[in-house]
């Protein structure tokens, strides 16, 4: 199965990824893209505390992202892909790793700098180019928190800030 979602959450793996995308897609992986956290042995811990026991967390830099994930589109594996902000998920469309996905923003919130667009997604003037970006590369992004709301498309988002 391919991947089932790309999604940017500052919070990583938690209750509203793994209860409301994990069920709702019927994942076995969760992959989280992080060059920090990589090498972060006890913080990977953490994270893995929060996924029942049937759901694998994988962690993976940008570089072994790139080169694994066109690997998981082939799989019978179901999962998605995590990443902490839009920049490292940008990193991963200028290598090749989005080709025919799209990108969920699913929880960027206050941060100094950030104006708020959606209850669950505040926008830093870097993280609009990144994601002007991520459209021109041809990566369709929406925000959309959980499965049952609403899906709000980029361009939207964009007036909205301008609004």
């Amino acid at each position: 199965m391919p991947i089932l979602l790309c999604r940017v959450d500052d919070r990583l793996i938690h209750g509203q990824v793994v209860v409301g995308w994990g069920a709702a897609l019927g994942i076995d992986y969760v992959a989280v893209v992080d060059d920090d956290l990589f090498d972060s042995e006890w913080e990977q811990d953490l994270y893995r505390a929060g996924l029942s026991e049937t759901i694998e967390a994988r962690f993976l830099n940008v570089d072994e992202a790139a080169v694994s994930m066109p690997q998981w589109s082939q799989s019978q594996e179901r999962g998605f892909v995590l990443t902490r902000d839009v920049r490292t998920m940008r990193r991963l469309a200028d290598v090749g790793a989005l080709d025919d996905q799209e990108v969920n923003l699913g929880g960027l919130h206050d941060a100094p700098g950030r104006r708020r667009l959606l209850p669950y997604l505040f926008l830093a003037d870097g993280d609009v180019a990144e994601l002007r970006r991520l459209q021109r590369s041809g990566v369709r992004v929406s925000a959309q928190d959980v499965p049952s709301a609403r899906r709000v498309e980029l361009d939207e988002l964009f007036e909205m800030r301008s609004g």
